[in-house]
């Protein structure tokens, strides 16, 4: 079988968007393939690959950035019409680059996914869905949630239109005209869907899906339900996918999956049996892949994965051998090539450098004449920030066009910052005021040359809300600055899910008052993550919410006039109860509180608690031992006296000291948790017991269940 090597060759275009990147299928039997693709300056390139090196087709003027790019044409015909997605409009151009379409639609919005099967096109902006065949309207869906891909199943395998939406909400919408036929609930927010095999498989049904938080799935869609084949998780803790391809590039007459992640890591899955596919390859890139395909680019003969990134690279992965077998002289012949190419590339650099001198000069001189005018230099920031169910902390990814120099972080609440692996920079910390309403977190991060990726980890406190912004600087002249802002919400650790335990004990909150479906909506908004900002269709709501943190629960309904709110924790109904009346005065509404408390739902979320506070107890006991334990260790010259469990802490050392390090502030969240309850528990009572607060936090150390519920129940 094939071994997939390193780049044969690359390529830079603008900034790309997702799924901009095609290759036109090859006009002879063993021609090679022209790839195609769109960027956020609004230009379609299309070139092909000889000799290694880029030869270009067409170009077209910069326009609107590309948010989508397909290959379109007759069903059953080569798809070798390229569709491109700007704006509102829908553009066509042959594969000549002459335009032959120029669609206007009548969204009110940008595209932001588009699918083409023959004569049918499919766009999605944020929420609307729109069927148009020839160019003429047919159907229309609102969405419950942000639309993040599009697809129909192949209309001659299945013979009718199914259109399938990704939506924001962790859902798959399959529908039927202008119907929801049904939905399909998937592991996270999915972000990109492909058909298998890239036909849907042997009954055209089969649907791949990629999502945010890095899972992997097959679902076949038939008429009536889904049935789920299998599904991946995200065990290596890798980023989210953005791009999924099927091409046999092992050469066994099976097709592979190809897949592309927005930490810049490229896989390769085989089905090696009929069951789940198995990972044989990945190739880590320094950036996000935005697109990815499979076929024949670079040589006759020779398959490759081409991936193209954010900021513009077309890299491609060869099965060609870099080390041939062979007479002297092919190898000769291979390295005066590679000689001449290096040469070519240090003259082109040499060139490049000189007149980026000029250029230093020629600005230096204009900037200090009487008439220079002022100009900022733009870039793109590529940002995305999201809660992670694992360790119930926020990810903050910042991918810049160009060299990073330093990010600054500061927050206005307080949050802990957390070790990442990948992460290369120099991080130095300010000191803050002391000031009510200033800063919590004041950090500079300082980036290694070529860095154009940064990955942060935060972890909020519930109840305490604020704005986290991040300042990016990159590597330009003249220095310039983006400022970037995320909401901290003030349930910011919960995320939504499909559905709840309802035999747990549950605390009720009930408002009612003279407040609209909108206006409410938007108070929920504020609260909670994950909540789309439109206001749902229909007369009332329900969502669904998990603490990542604790595992404990909400449900929260309302309506025009009425909202109720039911959780298992009594600190989320108090958080929720001081937001919303805080937000119902604000806008000068009179709120009618009620509420129910069950009194066995403090015991319940204590019980949730107390294995994650006796395992962090006793980690912190561990790391405390260490320093005396290593001090022995050198004195004595060997461990064998101590007991096996000093002698499995030396041992494990290195491992403790690890996560005790990525957990910083971890045992002071779990008592500020439990102090919460105990305050929140008799706040609902009319009772203040914020004296008894040392008292609980002696009996915290003590690390005793039994102890802790009866100091609950009987203060």
């Amino acid at each position: 079988q094939r071994a997939v090597s390193n780049a044969v060759f690359s390529a830079q275009v603008a900034v790309t968007a997702q799924k901009t990147m095609r290759l036109l299928p090859a006009s002879g039997r063993r021609a090679t393939q022209k790839v195609v693709v769109g960027d956020q300056d609004g230009v379609v390139t299309c070139f092909g690959i000889k000799k290694g090196e880029a030869v270009p087709v067409f170009k077209t003027l910069p326009g609107q950035k590309i948010a989508r790019l397909e290959l379109g044409g007759a069903l059953n015909t080569p798809q070798e019409k390229i569709f491109v997605a700007t704006g509102s409009e829908v553009r066509g151009f042959t594969k000549r680059g002459k335009q032959f379409l120029s669609f206007e639609t009548n969204l009110t919005e940008s595209i932001k996914a588009m699918h083409i099967s023959g004569a049918d096109l499919f766009l999605c902006a944020s929420y609307i869905y729109n069927h148009y065949c020839d160019c003429k309207d047919q159907h229309y869906f609102l969405s419950g949630d942000k639309i993040n891909d599009v697809l129909c199943l192949p209309v001659d395998k299945v013979n009718c239109i199914t259109p399938v939406l990704a939506c924001q909400d962790r859902v798959l919408r399959v529908l039927q005209g202008s119907d929801l036929l049904y939905e399909v609930e998937v592991p996270g927010p999915p972000t990109v869907l492909a058909l298998n095999s890239g036909n849907g498989g042997d009954s055209g049904e089969e649907i791949v899906f990629g999502t945010s938080d890095g899972k992997l799935g097959l679902i076949q869609i038939t008429g009536s339900k889904p049935i789920p084949k299998w599904e991946i998780g995200n065990e290596k803790k890798r980023g989210g996918i953005l791009c999924i391809d099927s091409f046999d590039i092992t050469g066994d007459g099976v097709k592979e999956l190809l897949i592309g992640r927005d930490d810049g890591v490229l896989e390769i899955y085989s089905f090696e049996s009929a069951d789940d596919p198995v990972l044989r390859y990945d190739h880590a890139l320094s950036e996000s892949i935005a697109s990815i395909q499979g076929g024949c680019v670079g040589k006759d003969g020779y398959d490759e994965i081409l991936a193209s990134t954010y900021s513009g690279w077309l890299t491609g992965l060869t099965t060609e051998p870099v080390h041939r077998e062979g007479g002297s002289a092919e190898e000769l012949k291979l390295s005066q090539e590679m000689q001449s190419k290096i040469s070519s590339l240090r003259n082109e650099l040499e060139h490049l450098q000189i007149k980026v001198l000029q250029e230093r000069e020629k600005y230096q001189q204009s900037s200090q004449s009487s008439t220079a005018v002022s100009s900022v230099p733009s870039f793109s920031v590529n940002d995305k920030f999201t809660l992670n169910k694992d360790d119930a902390s926020y990810s903050l990814i910042l991918e810049v066009q160009t060299a990073i120099d330093t990010v600054l972080v500061q927050s206005d609440v307080p949050l802990d910052l957390l070790d990442v692996d990948k992460n290369s920079a120099v991080v130095s910390f300010s000191s803050c005021d002391s000031e009510p309403n200033s800063n919590f977190l004041l950090a500079t991060y300082r980036c290694q040359a070529n860095t154009t990726r940064l990955e942060l980890k935060v972890r909020s406190i519930e109840g305490q809300y604020g704005t986290l912004q991040a300042y990016v600087t990159p590597r330009i002249q003249p220095k310039t600055c983006q400022v970037h802002q995320y909401q901290i919400k003030p349930l910011s650790l919960h995320q939504r899910t499909h559905s709840i335990d309802h035999d747990r004990p549950m605390n009720t909150l009930t408002l009612k008052g003279q407040f609209s479906f909108a206006e409410i909506h938007s108070w929920v908004v504020f609260c909670l993550p994950e909540v789309p900002e439109k206001t749902p269709a229909g007369e009332s709501i329900t969502f669904y919410f998990q603490n990542t943190f604790l595992g404990t629960q909400l449900e929260s309904t309302y309506r025009k006039g009425e909202g109720c709110f039911k959780s298992d924790n009594i600190s989320t109904i108090s958080i929720l109860k001081d937001v919303l009346s805080k937000e119902a005065t604000k806008r000068k509404i009179n709120l009618n509180i009620s509420y129910d408390v069950n009194e066995e739902s403090v015991r319940h979320t204590l019980k949730l608690i107390h294995p994650k506070l006796e395992y962090q107890q006793l980690l912190a006991k561990k790391v405390h031992l260490i320093d005396a334990l290593r001090e022995l260790q050198v004195h004595e010259g060997n461990v064998d006296f101590l007991l096996p469990k000093y002698r499995s802490i030396l041992e494990e050392a290195d491992q403790l000291l690890e996560e005790y390090k990525k957990q910083p502030a971890h045992l002071e969240r779990l008592y500020g948790m439990i102090t919460d309850l105990f305050i929140d528990k008799f706040k609902f009572k009319g009772t203040n017991v914020k004296t008894k607060v040392p008292l609980l936090l002696e009996i915290l150390d003590g690390c005793d269940q039994d102890g802790l519920i009866a100091f609950f129940e009987s203060a």
